[in-house]
């Protein structure tokens, strides 16, 4: 008879914690030093050519090279520009070492970064920070932007901040419940995630004007999965939709938003744990940040600082985060 007591129990162990999962690290980066890192920068913006500079002003494909200032000059309008002339981090500051390593601790943050860590992991000011992981959530959210989900698609919404603190003692204590009595700063993410494909989200007031979100991003054709708060009622006349009442249960004859809400409560930790708190105009990067992180959490770090530095390269000058400080 087999001895269960002493049979071992053999997991997979998942993909996060296998040595597959680590293909580059802090070390590797400032090894590399700034040459190499430039390289890696020019592979970004030109793979087309590849990696020889490309004259954003005239296109032409010949170019002088200025090594004691990493720039080009180019041969047709003389016209002097640096890798990223032109990308989301145009007008930089910092070397290219420090810019890759700032991206590697971006990507290798699985619930998000504040600027604060980043500032110090970098040594650099708080305001360079924060609009450096600004501009990377940017190219980041670009890279799903227009796209369309279909297949099974799962809906729905939580709400973020707002939160008043009640007053010390009880007779001073307002109802937070009313309207007169909140701040106006409550902001809703509602996420359409199709299962086995991509997150997308939006920040809306309430969860009922995340109808015509979920309306515009999915496919007619696609089964939608939502919970049993009216507002959803809409997307019956357009999809094949199925509910779930989770005061019965949270998965029930195939409807279930399980993933959709497993996202949501990652996003919370992210806002909870590593920001503590998220403005209502820049909490829709937040959440994009998140999603891409969702969609991308079995690609080895090596990979997902790739795509990153490449969605960078070939994102346009910010017009939200250019000279922001300087307003």
């Amino acid at each position: 008879m087999l001895n269960t007591s002493n049979m071992v129990m053999i997991m997979a162990t998942p993909f996060h914690l296998t040595a597959a999962a680590r293909t580059i690290s802090l070390r590797e980066v400032f090894k590399m030093g700034d040459d190499k890192a430039w390289e890696m920068f020019k592979a970004m913006r030109w793979p087309e050519n590849n990696g020889k500079p490309v004259c954003p002003k005239c296109g032409c494909t010949e170019a002088f090279e200025i090594k004691t200032r990493r720039k080009h000059k180019c041969k047709a309008c003389h016209h002097q520009f640096s890798v990223t002339s032109g990308t989301i981090l145009a007008s930089r500051k910092m070397s290219y070492t420090d810019l890759l390593a700032a991206i590697v601790i971006t990507v290798n943050g699985a619930k998000g970064l504040s600027a604060l860590q980043l500032c110090r992991d970098l040594d650099c000011q708080h305001k360079t920070a924060f609009v450096l992981a600004h501009k990377l959530r940017e190219a980041l959210a670009a890279e799903i932007a227009g796209a369309e989900l279909s297949g099974t698609v799962e809906v729905d919404g939580c709400y973020i901040g707002g939160s008043i603190r009640p007053a010390n003692e009880k007779k001073n204590r307002i109802d937070r419940r009313l309207a007169q009595n909140q701040t106006g700063k409550r902001r809703v993410v509602v996420i359409a995630r199709e299962r086995n494909g991509r997150t997308m989200t939006t920040v809306t007031k309430t969860e009922a004007q995340g109808v015509a979100f979920v309306k515009a991003v999915v496919n007619p054709n696609s089964i939608v999965h939502a919970d049993e708060a009216s507002h959803w009622d809409a997307l019956h006349a357009k999809f094949a939709t199925m509910r779930i009442n989770h005061q019965v249960a949270y998965s029930l004859n195939g409807a279930c938003t399980n993933q959709a809400e497993s996202f949501l409560a990652r996003l919370r930790r992210m806002i909870d744990g590593q920001h503590h708190h998220v403005s209502p105009q820049h909490l829709h990067a937040y959440a994009a940040h998140a999603a891409w992180m969702e969609d991308n959490r079995r690609t080895d770090n090596g990979g997902l600082t790739t795509k990153a530095l490449g969605l960078a390269m070939s994102h346009p000058v910010s017009r939200t985060w250019k000279g922001y400080w300087q307003r």
